[in-house]
This record gives C-alpha cells, sequence and structure tokens, in this order.
C-alpha cells in the first residue's frame, strides 16, 4: 500500500506559492488582453464592409478551431522562424493565451449585441441618436446583462489554459510542481497539492459566475 507523506512539501512552499502567482499573473494578463481584443473584432464583425468582415471571421475560426497548445507551441518555436523575430516563451504565452481567448469573447460578445431587438435601435435612431450613441447607451447596457455570464466561464477556462504554459518551461504551478517531483520522487503528493490549490482558486470563481448567473436573471425577469 502506498504510504502518504505530503510532509516535505512544506519545504517547497516558496516554489509553489511563485508558480501560483505567475499563473494569477498570466490569467489576469490573457484576458484583459483577449477581452480588448475580442470586442475589438466583435465590433469589427458588425461592421458593414465586407472586406472587414471576412478576415476578422478568418481569424476567430482559426483561433477557436486549433488546440491552444498548438498555438502556444507555434508562437514560441514557428512565429520566430518566419519573422526572423526571437521572442521570449513569456511573450509567446502572452500573445497565444490573449489571441486565443479573444477568439472566443468576440463571440460571446457579438452573440450579446445581436441578442438585442433590433427595433430598439431603429427606435433610437428615430430620435435622432447616432449609431455610436445608440451602441453605447441602448445596446450594449443590455446586452452587458446578457455577455457576463459566458465572459465569466470564458475567464476561468483562460485561468485553466494556464496550465499549459509548462511546455514553455514557464514557471507557473504546473511547471512548479512538475519540478518538485522530479527533485523528490514523490509525483502522487506534489500534482495532489497542485490539483487542490487549482480547485480552491476556481472554486470560488465558479461559485461567483452561478451567483452572477442568478441575479442577472432575477434582473431580467423583473
Amino acid at each position: 500500500m502506498y504510504h502518504w507523506d505530503f510532509g516535505f512539501l512544506w519545504g517547497f512552499r516558496q516554489l509553489l506559492l511563485v508558480g501560483l502567482v505567475y499563473t494569477a499573473a498570466y490569467t489576469v494578463i490573457t484576458t484583459g488582453l483577449g477581452l480588448l481584443i475580442g470586442l475589438a473584432v466583435a465590433m469589427g464583425r458588425l461592421a458593414r464592409p465586407a472586406w472587414l468582415r471576412a478576415p476578422l471571421r478568418a481569424y476567430v475560426e482559426v483561433f477557436r478551431c486549433t488546440p491552444v497548445l498548438v498555438q502556444l507551441v507555434w508562437f514560441y518555436y514557428a512565429l520566430p522562424v518566419l519573422t526572423g523575430i526571437q521572442i521570449s516563451a513569456a511573450l509567446a504565452a502572452v500573445l497565444a493565451l490573449s489571441l486565443y481567448g479573444s477568439s472566443f469573447y468576440s463571440e460571446i460578445i457579438r452573440g450579446g449585441i445581436i441578442s438585442i431587438d433590433p427595433e430598439q435601435s431603429e427606435a433610437a435612431r428615430a430620435l435622432g441618436m447616432r449609431r455610436g450613441q445608440v451602441m453605447r447607451r441602448v445596446v450594449l447596457p443590455q446586452a452587458f446583462r446578457r455577455m457576463v455570464p459566458p465572459l465569466l466561464n470564458q475567464s476561468i477556462l483562460q485561468l485553466k489554459n494556464t496550465s499549459l504554459l509548462s511546455v514553455l518551461a514557464l514557471p507557473d504551478l504546473l511547471y512548479q510542481g512538475q519540478s518538485i517531483a522530479h527533485e523528490t520522487y514523490r509525483p502522487l503528493e506534489v500534482y495532489t497539492i497542485v490539483a487542490v490549490a487549482y480547485f480552491l482558486v476556481l472554486l470560488p470563481a465558479t461559485i461567483l459566475v452561478k451567483r452572477a448567473e442568478t441575479r442577472l436573471s432575477k434582473t431580467a425577469n423583473a
């Protein structure tokens, strides 16, 4: 029978804490950039010129339909070959995760906007509002309430995706766990603690998403 022993992990607490900080930092950075890029892409896809919509749709489909692990490796190894510019593993990770996340964020934002009854926009235009004013004052406030739950869920997935950063030898939580496991030959305890750490971070986030969904549902039905 296997003898569990978690006591040795106390000596590696600093490494695990550093890994957790890196995981949180990459999540915040890539989520923020992903939202900004996703908003720009969504607005571009809603624009009238077909020449603008077509490449943006291709961009979304390429990133949505390829695994994020493949994108991480491609940005780090293939992009420098094509451009002749060496990039760090950190930059490759931020680019890949941000662009990957933005493809999903853009569809969430676009879906939220087009879900609003077009007659409301037409009524606002009839009152003399410009297109930008209609979007800011009429469409977006309503669409935002519908976007929040899926945007939060996608952000949780962004956090999970950071576990793939270990393939680029970035010191995230999983990479630190792998290093400790190789040094101590106690992978069961190490990976159990890593899993527990992810769970303790993700559980409150999941609960917040559920509460947001419930609150917004009550507001919509009121």
